[in-house]
């Protein structure tokens, strides 16, 4: 998929239909907008950055993890008293990361989902056409029997998780939701229109795409800014 531009017109108009879309989700939370405010700093430094974009994998998960199915066991509670309590049941869900910004996330989303599987996706934007190109997957051989959970820092034209999505549905996925810190209406869009079943839960959403593709108001390249590469 290549770089996807819309004019202030049509994102007003792709921001009025995502603000009424049940499938996606902007927190509204003041410590995920605080964190993302920091995160957004250019002065903020590369130890800081991982550890709130790891805090805000974590509140993000809380969010997207909402609807897991529960099962009614009972237990011996610490007062020698029987009780009935609730705890997720079927197996274990699957996180997703999106080489390799996303590497960022997945610690902060193992501390809420310790027992999860791992899947890696290797996918890179092509600097010119901004399409995603794929090198690498790897997933659990019982994937497709699992709640699977893609993270990304970004959501920007959309292409890396479209292709990161379909990836997966090609293996069997049915139930698929996606995690972002910052979003624009081009990627929503573009994602809502190739994938329509998948839930999709934002930190905030952003203005638009500058000419080469990236975030604005933003916050920089997440992988640059994670791991000092740049």
């Amino acid at each position: 998929m290549g770089r996807t531009m819309m004019t202030d017109e049509q994102r007003e108009v792709a921001r009025v239909h995502i603000k009424a879309d049940e499938k996606v989700y902007i927190s509204d939370h003041p410590l995920i907008h605080n964190k993302i405010a920091i995160l957004r700093d250019a002065g903020t430094n590369k130890k800081e950055f991982r550890e709130l974009v790891n805090e805000l994998a974590m509140l993000l998960t809380y969010e997207a993890t909402r609807d897991l199915l529960v099962m009614t066991t009972e237990i011996v509670t610490g007062m020698n008293v029987k009780a009935e309590v609730q705890k997720l049941s079927g197996k274990d869900v699957v996180i997703a990361v999106i080489l390799r910004a996303s590497l960022g996330m997945i610690d902060g989303v193992l501390e809420l989902l310790p027992t999860a599987a791992v899947a890696h996706i290797g996918i890179y934007r092509d600097p010119e056409t901004k399409s995603p190109t794929r090198y690498y997957f790897k997933a659990p051989s019982d994937v497709a029997e699992r709640e699977v959970f893609v993270i990304d820092p970004m959501l920007a034209t959309g292409g890396s998780a479209i292709d990161a999505i379909t990836q997966l549905k090609y293996a069997g996925c049915q139930k698929i939701h996606f995690i972002c810190i910052l979003a624009v209406p081009e990627g929503v869009a573009a994602l809502r229109e190739a994938h329509p079943d998948v839930d999709i839960y934002i930190g905030e959403m952003d203005e638009k795409l500058d000419e080469n593709a990236y975030i604005l108001p933003g916050l920089g390249d997440a992988g640059d800014r994670l791991y000092g590469t740049k």
